[in-house]
């Protein structure tokens, strides 16, 4: 099967936020569970980020 050449300049942005460390969908929702457990209102942003990184991946 012969290589195909992709145009990057073309591409569409990611739509995962830029803010989220690049993590499989397990340490996604584990990084999430723990931030959820510990109750702490500063994680607020972070709970946010890693539900939209796993939001983009659902669809």
């Amino acid at each position: 099967m012969p290589d195909i050449q992709v145009d990057s300049s073309h591409m569409a942005p990611s739509t995962l936020p830029a803010d989220v460390p690049v993590l499989s969908d397990d340490e996604c929702v584990a990084c999430l569970a723990r931030a959820v457990e510990a109750h702490d209102s500063a994680r607020l942003d972070e709970v946010a980020a890693l539900i939209g990184r796993l939001a983009v991946t659902i669809e």
